[in-house]
C-alpha cells in the first residue's frame, strides 16, 4: 500500500488546534470564561522561523555592538537589554517566544509574550509545549476558519 499522493495534495489540511489551562491567569480573562490558552500547531515555514529566532538574537547584539562600538559599554549594553537580545535572555527562551506569538490563534506580540514569559513562567513552557507538540502531530482534514467576522449584506 503506497502513499496516495492524488488524495494528499486534494485534501485541504488545517492546523490542529488546543487549549492550555492557565487557571494562574484568571484575573485576566472575562468573569465566567475558562481561564484557557488556545493554541494550535506551526507550519514548516513558522517552525523554521522560530528555530531562527537563535541566530537572530546573536545577530542583532552583533550588529549593535557595531553600530555603536565607538561608544562605551553601558551604552551598548543598555541597547541590547531594551531590545531583549542581552545575554539575559536564553537562546530557548527566544525560540519560545516565536513558537508563542505565532502558535497562540488570537494574536499576541512580543510585549504580551515577554510579560507571560516572566510573570507566568510554568503557563508560557506548558504552551509552548503544547504548541510544539501540536506541530509534531500535523495538520488535519478540515476547511480553515474565516479570518473575520462575515459582514451582513444591507
Amino acid at each position: 500500500m503506497g502513499f496516495d499522493a492524488k488524495k494528499f495534495l486534494q485534501t485541504q489540511l488545517v492546523p490542529r488546534e488546543e487549549t492550555v489551562p492557565v487557571p494562574d491567569m484568571k484575573d485576566f480573562f472575562p468573569e465566567g470564561e475558562k481561564p484557557e490558552w488556545k493554541v494550535r500547531g506551526l507550519t514548516g515555514v513558522e517552525l523554521a522561523r522560530s528555530n531562527e529566532a537563535v541566530a537572530r538574537n546573536k545577530d542583532i547584539a552583533a550588529i549593535l555592538e557595531g553600530l555603536i562600538s565607538q561608544n562605551n559599554q553601558a551604552k551598548i549594553d543598555s541597547v541590547k537589554q531594551l531590545i531583549g537580545t542581552d545575554d539575559k535572555v536564553p537562546n530557548d527562551i527566544a525560540k519560545r517566544i516565536e513558537l508563542f506569538i505565532m502558535g497562540s490563534v488570537e494574536a499576541v506580540d512580543i510585549d504580551i509574550a515577554n510579560k507571560i514569559c516572566t510573570a507566568f513562567p510554568v503557563e508560557f513552557f506548558e504552551i509552548t509545549n503544547k504548541i510544539t507538540v501540536l506541530t509534531g502531530q500535523g495538520h488535519v482534514p478540515g476547511k480553515p476558519k474565516p479570518s473575520g467576522e462575515t459582514q451582513k449584506s444591507k
